[in-house]
């Protein structure tokens, strides 16, 4: 199997010496790269980060009934706590991701983390939902520089091969630790009041800060770009609007006017943008990146992958609290199998990938998302069963998650120059946020105006009609490029 990369084979960082890379199928083998105690202590501050971003988001979502019941907030308003975070988050992923690489990793990763800390003190102590809501914005945003910088960190800091496809399945491990964690945690601790979910996570990100700043090492800023002023705004706006426009308009209707006008600002600064970018001498983003077919099916594996599996996750939580009204600890644990099987089979993804390569392992992952949707279809009926349909179901789509979100990061960074690391870890990112938020949006809409109500699955059919269609589309994005390379491996033989 061959696979064109973009820079040159030979890879130097500060940390390690120089090694080659390879696919697998190569010829050569790559230089084993040292892990150091202080290498695993750069891992572990990027993984415990990683962790935190999971664990409050689950977390947070498992307390909002408690919330909306304590500071009286209507089920809309509600909504903005999750959605505050989601705008944030989404809307600054790119930007980001390319400030880490202009700026310096370590500066930005380490200012973000603290801004995640203090948004989390003040959104415990907090009495108003909008002040709520606001410090959930701020700490989204905080993410959407942590996220795309601690993988870039983890991506220049390993090298491209074995050692960093260790790495990303160690990193993936604790991403999926840490939502599974904050639904347990969730409910446990909201039982001793919502305040504990968002004050449980500043020791742990004050501890990864400080640990940050003893261990990650000094990085210079890239020599060129960061002067794309425009450039900066027109995204940033572009993406603020289309974030906010998507987890606004199921409730305001797609049609609303307010909608529409949003959609046509947010194209045309996007539009703005990428004329900027082909224009300036300094881009802020090279566009060239999406010219590579690789990145771009990594992208867009990333929106099937993200968009199917949290808009599912999503029908389940609320068909098994709201529907069967089941305890938060209880719903916890039904969808907890998921998560542990992302933990049980992660820290074997590095030889995975060494062995089959990314975009095999890319399309088991689709596979086996799809084959779990379908599953569900055929057998839930309107009361699906919990150990027929639910945990099998589960387990697939774990599977599913285990096996593509290593592959997916991995091919998403493959043969991309240091100096580029954030900008395509935040384009991979973004493109999960996003269509997470596009999916989601999607199903909302359908489950809302589905006309079936009930103590039953039937309202959430349609959204899960959705859903497996986006894991099939997923599956053949993957499926096409692999049958047309063998028919041209074949023909030339």
């Amino acid at each position: 199997m061959r696979v064109h990369v973009l820079s040159s084979d030979v890879t130097i960082t500060e940390t390690s010496p120089v090694s080659v890379t390879r696919e697998p199928g190569g010829a050569a083998e790559p230089a084993q790269q040292a892990w150091t105690p202080r290498l695993w202590g750069v891992l572990a501050v990027l993984c415990a980060v990683l962790f935190l971003d999971g664990l409050d988001v689950s977390m947070v979502g498992v307390a909002l009934p408690s919330i909306g019941t304590e500071l009286g907030l209507s089920t809309t308003s509600l909504q903005w706590i999750v959605n505050g975070y989601v705008l944030g988050y989404g809307g600054l992923l790119l930007l980001g991701g390319r400030t880490a690489d202009l700026l310096g990793r370590r500066r930005v990763f380490l200012i973000a983390l603290g801004v995640f800390a203090a948004a989390s003190l003040v959104g415990g102590l907090v009495d108003s939902g909008p002040l709520l809501i606001v410090t959930r914005f701020v700490k989204g945003l905080a993410a959407a520089f942590t996220a795309p910088t601690a993988l870039s960190i983890l991506t220049t800091t390993f090298h491209e091969g074995p050692a960093r496809n260790r790495a990303l399945s160690v990193f993936s491990v604790f991403g999926a630790s840490g939502y599974s964690s904050g639904l347990i945690l969730g409910g446990l601790l909201t039982s001793f009041g919502w305040r504990w979910t968002f004050l449980t996570p500043v020791p742990l990100a004050i501890l990864a800060l400080v640990a940050g700043i003893a261990l990650i090492p000094r990085d210079k800023p890239a020599a060129g770009g960061g002067h794309d002023v425009v450039g900066a705004v027109t995204l940033t706006g572009g993406m603020l609007l289309a974030v906010y426009t998507v987890v606004s308009a199921p409730e305001r209707g797609w049609l609303d006017p307010l909608t529409v006008g949003s959609v046509v600002l947010a194209v045309a600064l996007l539009v703005a943008f990428v004329i900027t970018e082909n224009k300036v001498r300094h881009p802020l983003i090279r566009l060239g990146i999406l010219r590579v077919g690789s990145i771009v099916r990594a992208n867009l594996s990333m929106i099937a992958l993200f968009g199917s599996y949290l808009s599912f996750q999503f029908m389940m939580t609320l068909y098994l609290q709201d529907v069967l009204r089941w305890s938060p600890l209880k719903m916890a644990m039904a969808l907890l199998p998921a998560g542990l099987l992302v933990a049980v089979v992660s820290p074997f993804m590095g030889r995975l990938i060494d062995r089959y390569g990314t975009p095999r392992l890319i399309l088991a992952s689709m596979g086996s998302l799809s084959l779990g949707y379908v599953w569900f279809l055929a057998t839930a009926g309107n009361t699906p069963h919990y150990a027929f349909t639910v945990l099998p179901t589960m387990l697939l789509l774990g599977g599913g998650f285990a096996f593509g979100f290593s592959s997916i990061m991995a091919q998403a960074t493959d043969g991309i120059d240091d100096s580029e690391q954030g900008l395509a870890s935040g384009l991979v990112q973004t493109s999960g946020q996003v269509g997470a938020a596009l999916v989601l949006a999607a199903v909302t809409a359908l489950v809302a105006g589905g006309g079936h109500a009930g103590n039953d699955f039937g309202q959430f059919h349609p959204g899960v009609n959705l859903v497996t269609g986006v894991g099939v589309v997923g599956l053949l994005l993957n499926v096409v490029p692999l049958v047309l390379r063998r028919r041209a491996e074949t023909v030339t033989a």
